[in-house]
């Protein structure tokens, strides 16, 4: 079930987020995840989207080889919400974001 939900995958040795000057979180080795929820997108279109995301073999092995999961590598994962994602660009220079899920559901289906 792959749904609308949209993910920006990004191997990181370190990632912080800082808001108004306030560290929010922060990991060392694994993953920056930026995650956009469309609407209608669901609880199983998130668990989906996790489930993929642990499993993807996007860190190298012995051999250099991408063969390895978040969970192989024992990394971290930041998980950072970003509606930016779900933006509509095909048509015009602006932007659209009206698949962007609305802000309740989008909190909802990030911290399921």
């Amino acid at each position: 079930m792959a749904g609308r939900l949209k993910a920006l995958l990004q191997r990181v040795t370190k990632a912080r987020v800082i808001t108004a000057g306030d560290l929010v979180a922060k990991i060392d080795s694994g993953l920056l995840i930026f995650l956009g929820v469309v609407r209608g997108d669901t609880k199983e279109t998130a668990e989906w989207m996790a489930r993929k995301t642990l499993s993807i073999r996007i860190f190298d092995d012995e051999n250099k080889l991408m063969n390895r999961s978040v969970l192989d590598v024992e990394g971290s994962l930041l998980v950072v919400s970003q509606f930016t994602l779900a933006a509509e660009t095909a048509r015009g220079s602006r932007p659209s974001f009206s698949a962007a899920a609305d802000s309740d559901q989008a909190e909802e289906l990030y911290e399921h």
